[in-house]
């Protein structure tokens, strides 16, 4: 299953620019505790399979965790599902934007 890729970089120029992102971070919730990108949902990875009904398949979505192993994981159970997505490579590791 293949998916497109982008850098955190990219992610925050564009969010900077104003455009609307979807943002889904599949970090755990004690990490989510200590700061997120401001505008991600939050879906730890273990309950993706049960928050699909929530999502959109005409919508694009960029799948965050903490370095892009999880979310990586993430995008394959999405677009197994018909689901457009993209890996935030490097994660938050290499996230240098705001964070709530």
């Amino acid at each position: 299953m293949s998916f497109k890729t982008i850098e955190p970089q990219e992610v925050e120029r564009l969010i900077k620019d104003g455009i609307q992102l979807n943002l889904i971070d599949v970090r755990e919730n004690d990490e989510v505790a200590q700061g997120m990108t401001p505008t991600a949902k939050h879906i730890p990875l273990g309950e993706v399979p049960y928050h699909m009904n929530e999502l959109d398949q005409s919508t694009e979505y960029i799948m965050v965790c903490r370095s892009g192993k999880r979310s990586e994981k993430a995008c394959s159970v999405l677009a197994a599902n018909n689901f457009k997505v993209i890996n935030m490579t490097g994660g938050m590791h290499n996230w240098n934007g705001e964070i709530k």
